[in-house]
């Protein structure tokens, strides 16, 4: 089988680790940016009402026009803009990679670093040369470094978490449109907007002015991870071009009929939201009041933080049947910090019960 392995699989991907993710049962689970509230009951028994209606035997309907209308009325998407939908922003993130990663020639693509570790994976696989520009000392977008980066390498793709994931900040509106200035006529900028609903910004409004860029969302952080529903909006040249890379049928029927009920009662999650922001409030106040605890700003349902000895706190953390992410290891600019999901305000101070007692005895 050894031989079978290196003789047919990618060296690179030989080379490579799975996408890890931690067991969580019997763990207050605050690793994942996930939405800790579950549906209200009455819309428990509509879910499942429509799921019941679901033709499991037929392929879903191809073009999901009645879903993305609603995802358009719903989510604030420009009049005169079509939305594509993924399983998830992961297979969005995928097609927007593959569709530019040109045979011709070797395409860029450039990300601020540290970053959603799924840029550079589709860089790789796709083979697109992936270029990384470092964040900021405080974790900040280092602007003048990526005009620099778009001059010399002349990149195909940018990608930008906005907000930014494991950080949880918000890059200035100013910056983007400059990059998005510098990148006019030649590649493409991509607003990743996952944590949007913990935030009041968006790149939306520009997107009729600048034809090159890419407006990505999720409802996996909204509150309905479990259906791995994404979408993205662009001039409708570049969503023919997309589409055109798109697996058939790549939204299931259960998803569908999920995410429809979803935009039907957005409100219900909106709410939930708000609720997140407030709680993500509390509790940098109540970790900054720590000595020895530095807090990063956010805009989105996570709190990055930096002490010293991480590993020993979040390995103390797990002992306490706490969950978090050590990220300490991902990046230099990410040296001893950890991320946590803002959850309940009941987890949130189970968390922050078990963050005191480990900063003093782990």
């Amino acid at each position: 089988m050894k031989e079978l392995i290196e003789k047919v699989i990618r060296s690179d991907v030989r080379a490579m680790s799975a996408y890890a993710v931690q067991q969580a049962e019997g763990f207050i689970k605050l690793d994942a940016m996930e939405n800790p509230y579950t549906l209200p009951d009455s819309l428990k028994e509509e879910l499942a009402k429509r799921l019941s209606q679901v033709a499991l035997n037929r392929y879903p309907v191809p073009l999901y026009t009645a879903l993305k209308a609603k995802i358009c009325q719903k989510m604030g998407i420009p009049a005169g803009f079509d939305v594509m939908l993924g399983n998830g922003s992961d297979e969005l993130i995928a097609i927007v990679t593959m569709a530019c990663a040109s045979k011709e020639k070797r395409a860029k693509m450039l990300v601020p670093v540290p970053s959603f570790v799924m840029y550079a994976f589709n860089a790789q696989l796709t083979g697109m040369d992936f270029i990384g520009v470092d964040l900021k000392e405080d974790l900040t977008l280092d602007v003048d470094a990526m005009l620099a980066a778009i001059e010399e390498h002349q990149p195909t793709l940018v990608f930008l978490a906005m907000p930014h994931n494991p950080t949880g900040r918000l890059f200035e509106e100013a910056d983007i449109l400059r990059i998005l200035d510098a990148m006019e006529g030649k590649g493409i900028v991509v607003s990743d907007e996952a944590y949007q609903p913990f935030t009041d910004f968006t790149m939306l409004p520009h997107i009729k002015s600048y034809p090159n860029l890419v407006v990505m969302r999720t409802v996996s952080k909204l509150g309905l991870a479990g259906i791995r529903l994404g979408y993205m909006t662009a001039a409708k040249e570049l969503l023919v071009e997309f589409d055109k890379v798109r697996p058939p049928y790549n939204v299931n029927v259960l998803t569908e009929a999920a995410a429809g009920l979803a935009m039907d009662n957005i409100e219900v999650f909106n709410a939930q939201a708000a609720a997140i922001r407030a709680e993500r409030a509390r509790l940098a106040d109540e970790l900054a009041s720590l000595p020895g605890v530095e807090v990063f700003p956010s805009q989105a349902n996570i709190q990055l933080i930096r002490v010293k000895n991480a590993d020993v706190v979040f390995d103390g953390l797990v002992a306490r049947r706490i969950l978090i992410k050590n990220v300490s290891r991902q990046h230099p600019l990410l040296k001893d910090c950890l991320r946590i999901t803002v959850s309940t305000p009941e987890e949130n101070n189970l968390f922050l019960e078990a963050f005191k007692d480990c900063l003093a005895n782990c």
